[in-house]
């Protein structure tokens, strides 16, 4: 019997995933990864209680479906590879997505690496996404509900990663999964989706970033593409590419923020048609579908979890960057975000916006 290591973090989409394992005949412990607790200064979360009760609820689900559960520290693992690169990110004028280096690092690897010392076969998450083997390829796909597909934050997995991870909610809709809660009479059966980032509930990242690093961050200068400053800003880690709210100006014209520079701690703003560029480049490029692509290829590509995959040109560099050249502009690409090449609904590979 293949054992499976079933990713629990309490609600509702991994306890039916292990239900699903279950039924499939897998030998499953359930594993609740502790992440963080907030130890560093005052970070202000309360995130050991949500952790915690997370934890518990998980527990009831594995008792009900009838394996053991245990709850495995990362916490040092996330602050190195999550935090510590959130943070440093926001920095240096990028904007991260965190549940992309959750996936790589913690989910993806520490957890991966922790099911192969218990002797595990898989891993098995609450991923809305599906794998499949073609020509002796492991394939990401997205998954069936176009509303939950999940593939964007899954790119940097690995032919390995692949191989050892099994996603039973792939060919699944939201609704689809909580009636079988339902049967199953799971306690988070009607638990809401989380909404934010797990160690920001509150959705104040600068504020995050400021209570956890003890640093103060500087006002400055927000100017125009000519350099006219056109006023002062709260700190260049509380704006992000495309931002409009929050700006706190009145300048008789909506304007939005470009660019960030550090050097000169400036926020740039211009107008919504000026956020608009027809090319980018990616860097740190994980293949999926193939080991190389050989040259240039038409595809479309996603630069943020929730926006429209657009036509484009992919194209190779030798130094393994990838220039992606799109047949329509497209707005507010933004440095430190993820671009995802898909051909239909298969994820071809992906990097990080440089």
């Amino acid at each position: 019997m293949k054992k499976a290591l079933i990713a629990m973090s309490g609600g509702v989409d991994s306890s039916v995933a292990a239900a699903i394992a279950v039924d499939a005949g897998y030998d499953c412990i359930g594993a609740t990864m502790k992440l963080f607790t907030g130890t560093r200064n005052d970070c202000g979360c309360d995130c050991h209680t949500h952790q915690t009760d997370d934890a518990q609820t998980a527990a009831e689900a594995a008792k009900r479906l009838g394996f053991e559960h245990v709850v495995l520290d990362f916490n040092r693992d996330f602050e190195r590879e999550v935090i510590s690169r959130f943070v440093c990110a926001y920095e240096n004028a990028l904007t991260p997505n965190p549940c992309i280096d959750c996936n790589r690092y913690i989910k993806f690897g520490a957890l991966l690496d922790k099911a192969n010392a218990m002797g595990c076969d898989y891993i098995v998450t609450g991923h809305y996404a599906r794998i499949e083997k073609s020509d002796g390829r492991y394939i990401l796909k997205k998954g069936m509900d176009a509303d939950k597909d999940q593939s964007y934050v899954l790119y940097s997995l690995s032919q390995q990663q692949l191989a050892h991870t099994l996603l039973p909610l792939g060919q699944l809709t939201k609704d689809q999964v909580r009636d079988r809660a339902e049967r199953l009479k799971l306690s988070n059966s009607q638990k809401p989706d989380s909404q934010d980032i797990c160690f920001v509930p509150d959705g104040d990242y600068a504020g995050f970033i400021t209570r956890y690093t003890g640093k103060t961050y500087p006002q400055g200068e927000f100017t125009d593409q000519n350099g006219q400053v056109l006023g002062t800003h709260g700190g260049i880690i509380k704006y992000t590419i495309g931002q409009r709210k929050g700006l706190g100006l009145s300048l008789g014209m909506p304007m939005y923020v470009k660019s960030k520079d550090i050097q000169s701690n400036r926020v740039i703003l211009a107008r919504d048609c000026e956020l608009y560029s027809d090319c980018l480049t990616a860097c740190d490029f994980n293949w999926i579908a193939y080991q190389n692509p050989g040259g240039p290829f038409s595809a479309q590509v996603k630069t943020r979890y929730k926006s429209v995959p657009a036509d484009a040109t992919v194209i190779p560099l030798d130094d393994g960057r990838v220039k992606i050249v799109f047949d329509r502009p497209q707005r507010a690409i933004t440095r430190g975000q993820a671009a995802v090449v898909y051909q239909g609904d298969t994820v071809v590979g992906g990097g990080t916006i440089e």
